[in-house]
């Protein structure tokens, strides 16, 4: 008793815990330490001024000691299941209750299950709706749990589902800076953006599970500038598993954007028809962009792509473009004196001399036979500061990239020299 006296005192002091799933270097408490501690506890809370709570890989055996690190005092949860026992549902209805005042709320990996829309929908209709700050949910939510979360006038951060045929009101959120959307179909999510109030949207995350994908960016487009999310979006990411062509032309209004990533597959063939001219349309539109990721990582069935045209374009309008991944054509590179002249109505934009880029993935993209150190001299020519190339597998790019950091150290090295003066 004198031990557990003991722990009980500096587990006062405890602020944040973390428990993660077990593996062969850290392996969790079994469930029958957790039952004594249980029994010592006589239904207090383990760590009673516990304020952050995150459990990943939570099995059967240990729902039932999540409780134990619960008190009023946490107000930050993120729960990770691996499980679709009836327990998760009962486990969540509990949360309002233990911890009232919950600011931010994580629940991932949630079984798909009517039982389980309806206790997490019970989260906002039954917890602080004045602090809530943060919803994380991967399952859907009521019209009645909808109807309060999408007018929460504090919250800050929200992902949430939105199956197929859902009912869904006008949002009002000035204070939202952080959306992400898992969609059955690319019809329902804009009626949360009709006549919306997002005074303060930074990033918009879209996960759509259609087979096939329509004009989502056109869409988008719509329902954003409705509620003049332009004027404040500066992340856009869609990621789909299909084989999708958007129309790119529609993201040119948000001028605000930095991260722009679109993921789609090429699996089945090569779906990328990015070309120099929309490249330069995105590049001319978006000056602040940082990171632009337009489908998966380069194949080697490339029927389209950007040529050395485009990436100087790039280079040129984008002086803070840190990381890019699109498909380009590897022979456009073959002549470092192919990028004199290029993009001649540039205007007083920045040299492209100044480009911050220092990753590009280049994926399976193959390069001609001997074409290596010519495929890096230009590449470092346009990015002068390109540091990696992130192929999908080994191969040539491994020598592009010893000759671009070569080129760079006998750069440097001269750069240092004094120069030489006439006695």
């Amino acid at each position: 008793m004198m031990e557990w006296a003991r722990f009980r005192k500096y587990a006062r002091r405890m602020r944040e815990f973390s428990q993660y799933r077990q593996s062969a270097t850290r392996n969790s408490p079994s469930p029958e330490v957790f039952s004594a501690m249980q029994l010592c506890t006589i239904n207090e809370p383990l760590f009673p001024n516990l304020k952050t709570l995150r459990w990943c890989g939570i099995g059967d055996s240990y729902i039932p000691f999540i409780p134990l690190f619960l008190s009023p005092g946490t107000t930050s949860i993120y729960l990770r299941f691996e499980s679709n026992s009836p327990m998760v549902a009962l486990m969540i209805t509990t949360l309002p209750t233990l911890c009232p005042n919950l600011q931010v709320i994580t629940l991932r990996n949630l079984p798909r299950d009517p039982v389980i829309t309806v206790a997490v929908s019970g989260i906002p209709l039954a917890t602080n709706r004045n602090v809530l700050r943060q919803l994380h949910v991967d399952c859907p939510l009521t019209e009645e749990a909808s109807e309060v979360l999408y007018k929460l006038p504090n919250l800050r951060s929200l992902s949430v589902v939105i199956e197929r045929g859902t009912s869904l009101p006008s949002a009002s959120l000035p204070n939202l800076t952080d959306l992400e959307i898992v969609c059955d179909n690319e019809d329902d999510w804009p009626q949360l953006f009709h006549g919306a109030t997002f005074g303060k949207l930074n990033s918009a995350d879209f996960y759509p599970r259609s087979k096939q994908l329509g004009d989502f960016l056109g869409a988008f487009e719509r329902a954003a500038l409705s509620s003049s999310v332009q004027n404040t979006l500066s992340t856009f990411c869609l990621e789909t598993s299909c084989s999708w062509n958007p129309n790119y032309s529609s993201l040119l209004p948000f001028t605000q954007m930095v991260d722009l990533i679109i993921g789609s597959s090429c699996g089945g063939g090569c779906s990328s028809m990015v070309d120099d001219d929309i490249i330069i349309s995105l590049s001319r539109a978006m000056p602040k962009l940082k990171y632009l990721q337009l489908g998966d990582p380069p194949c080697c069935q490339i029927t389209a792509g950007v040529t050395v045209k485009g990436l100087v374009a790039l280079a040129r309008h984008c002086p803070n473009l840190f990381t890019l991944r699109v498909h380009f054509q590897v022979t456009s590179l073959s002549d470092p004196q192919a990028i004199h002249g290029m993009d001649p109505n540039a205007g007083p934009a920045a040299s492209w001399t100044d480009c911050a880029l220092k990753v590009l993935y280049v994926g399976e993209t193959p390069i001609p036979e001997g074409s290596e150190l010519v495929v890096a001299l230009t590449l470092l020519r346009i990015f002068p500061r390109l540091d990696s190339v992130e192929p999908t597998g080994d191969g040539d790019w491994d020598e592009v990239e010893d000759a671009i950091n070569r080129s760079k150290q006998i750069a440097d090295y001269s750069g240092k020299q004094r120069p030489l003066t006439t006695p």
